[in-house]
C-alpha cells in the first residue's frame, strides 16, 4: 500500500477525466506524424487500417492500463508492487518511469521550437519568403545554441509550474483549459483550410482509399502509429488511472479518448491535406512540413502571421498535454516510492529532463558529431524510447493484465464490482491475451527493422 506520508489526490469531475487523459494520449504526433505517416503510406488505405488497429490494438491495451492504474491506486512502477509483490513484473513500471522522463529530454526541444515559431509568427514578416529561406531559417534557428535552449527551459517551466500546482489545481484545472482550447483552434484552422479553391483533392487523398498502395510495411506503420497515438506503453495512462475515481466506467473512458484522440488526427489532416494539395506541396514530408513547408503555405494566405501564429500556439497547447502527462509520470514515481516532497520530486524532474534536453539541442549544432551508436544524442533518446522501450512495455502489460492477472479480479475492475457491464469481455481477454502481444511484437520488429 501507499507510504502513510503521501496522500493521494483524485480528479475531481467525469469531464476532468476525458480531458486529462486525452491531452495525455493527444501530442505533436497527432498534428504532424499522423498526417506525415498517412501521406508516405497511400493516404485513405492506410487510415482505415489505422482506424480497425486502434480499436483491435489500442483499446484494448488502453483499458488494461486503467485496470492496472486505478486497482493499484499507484505511480506507475509501485502499481505492480501492489498488484504481485516481490515478482519482476514491477520492471514493467521501472521500464514506463524511465521511457517517459528520456522522451521528455527530446519532446521538450520540439515543444520549445513550437514557442519560436509562435514568436517568429508574431514578429517576421512571412509573405514572400521562398522555400530556401524558411529553410535556411529553420536551419539556422534548430543549430543555433542559445535561443533554442532558451524556449526549450520556457516549456519546462510552464510544465513545472502546472505539475508543481498538483492533481487537481495543476494537471485537470490546465487540462480543462487547453483541451476546449486545442479543438477550438484546430477547428478554426480546417474551417480555413476547406475553403481553399483545391482543397477537395486533399480531401479525396484523406477519405478515398486507394488499396493498391497496401502492402505489409503499410499494415506495420498503420499498427504501430495507432500504438503510439494513444501514447499507449510509457506510464501515462496507468498514472493518470490511478487518479480516477472508484466511479470512473474505464470502459466507456477508454472508449471516449481513442475517439477522440482519432478525431484530433482526422482533424490535422483535414486542415493539413487541402493545404498541401493547394500549393502542389508533397504530403510526405515529416518535420519538415510543420517548421518549412506549413509556414510557407501560411505565408501565401490573406493574414499570414495571422494563420501561422494560430496553428503554433496549436501544436505549443498539444505539446504541453503530452509534456505535463510524461512529468507526471516520473513525478509521481519519487513523490510516492522516495517518499519525497511533490515540490521536490518535480524539481528533480525538471532539471533532470533540462539537462537532456539541453544537449539533445545542441545536438542539432555544437554537438552535431557527437554520436552513440551513429546516433545523435536528440535520435537515440527517440530511438531507444520509441523503437524499444515503447513497444516492450506495451507488450508485457497485455501480457501480464493477460495473462497473470486473475480474470475476475479484472473483470470486478473493469465493471465497477459489477455495476457496469462488459458486453464483449470474452473477446477482450482473447485480443488482449492473443493478439495485443504479437502485433505489438511485430511493431516491435519492425520498428527495428527486422521485417
Amino acid at each position: 500500500m501507499l507510504h502513510d506520508s503521501v496522500s493521494r489526490a483524485t480528479f475531481g469531475s467525469r469531464i476532468g477525466v476525458i480531458f486529462v487523459t486525452v491531452g495525455s494520449a493527444v501530442g505533436l504526433g497527432n498534428i504532424w506524424r499522423f498526417p506525415y505517416m498517412l501521406g508516405s503510406n497511400g493516404g485513405a488505405a492506410f487510415l482505415l487500417i489505422y482506424l480497425f488497429c486502434t480499436l483491435l490494438l489500442g483499446l484494448p491495451v488502453m483499458i488494461a492500463e486503467f485496470y492496472i492504474g486505478r486497482h493499484s491506486k499507484r505511480n506507475a512502477a509501485g502499481a505492480f508492487q501492489v498488484i504481485v509483490p516481490g515478482t519482476k513484473y514491477s520492471l514493467i513500471g521501472y521500464n514506463g518511469v524511465l521511457a517517459a522522463f528520456l522522451i521528455l529530454g527530446f519532446y521538450f526541444v520540439i515543444s520549445g521550437w513550437t514557442l519560436e515559431y509562435v514568436f517568429q509568427s508574431l514578429t517576421s514578416p512571412l509573405a514572400d519568403q521562398s522555400v530556401a529561406e524558411f529553410k535556411a531559417a529553420f536551419k539556422s534557428f534548430s543549430t543555433s545554441v542559445w535561443r533554442p535552449i532558451f524556449w526549450t527551459l520556457l516549456f519546462i517551466a510552464i510544465t513545472h509550474i502546472i505539475i508543481v500546482t498538483g492533481v487537481k489545481k495543476g494537471i485537470e484545472r490546465s487540462s480543462k483549459f487547453l483541451m476546449p482550447v486545442l479543438f477550438f483552434i484546430l477547428i478554426v484552422l480546417c474551417i480555413r483550410s476547406l475553403t481553399l479553391p483545391d482543397a477537395g483533392k486533399g480531401l479525396e487523398f484523406l477519405f478515398k482509399p486507394d488499396f493498391s498502395k497496401l502492402n505489409s510495411s503499410v499494415l506495420l506503420s498503420a499498427m504501430g502509429q495507432a500504438f503510439f497515438s494513444l501514447s499507449v506503453g510509457m506510464g501515462c495512462l496507468i498514472t493518470y488511472s490511478s487518479y480516477f475515481s472508484d466511479r470512473t466506467n474505464l470502459q466507456i473512458t477508454a472508449l471516449q479518448v481513442t475517439i477522440i484522440d482519432t478525431l484530433v488526427a482526422l482533424l490535422a489532416g483535414i486542415m493539413i491535406f487541402p493545404a498541401v494539395f493547394n500549393f502542389g506541396i508533397e504530403p510526405t514530408e515529416g518535420v519538415d512540413l510543420v517548421f518549412i513547408t506549413l509556414p510557407n503555405v501560411f505565408g501565401k494566405l490573406a493574414l499570414a502571421n495571422v494563420w501561422s501564429t494560430i496553428f503554433f500556439l496549436l501544436l505549443a497547447v498539444a505539446a504541453l498535454t503530452s509534456t505535463v502527462s510524461l512529468h507526471e509520470v516520473a513525478t509521481a514515481y519519487l513523490h510516492e516510492e522516495k517518499r519525497i516532497s511533490r515540490r521536490k520530486a518535480a524539481l528533480f524532474v525538471s532539471l533532470g529532463t533540462a539537462g537532456f534536453a539541453v544537449l539533445s539541442s545542441l545536438s542539432f549544432g555544437l554537438l552535431k558529431d557527437w554520436t552513440i551508436f551513429h546516433l545523435s544524442i536528440f535520435d537515440l533518446l527517440d530511438y531507444v524510447t520509441a523503437k524499444i522501450m515503447l513497444p516492450l512495455g506495451g507488450m508485457f502489460i497485455s501480457i501480464f493484465v493477460g495473462w497473470r492477472v486473475d480474470k475476475k479480479i479484472l473483470k470486478s475492475e473493469l465493471t465497477n464490482k459489477g455495476t457496469t457491464t462488459f458486453y464483449f469481455f470474452t473477446f477482450y481477454s482473447f485480443l488482449l491475451r492473443y493478439i495485443a502481444p504479437v502485433a505489438i511484437g511485430l511493431i516491435f520488429l519492425n520498428e527495428l527493422n527486422f521485417i
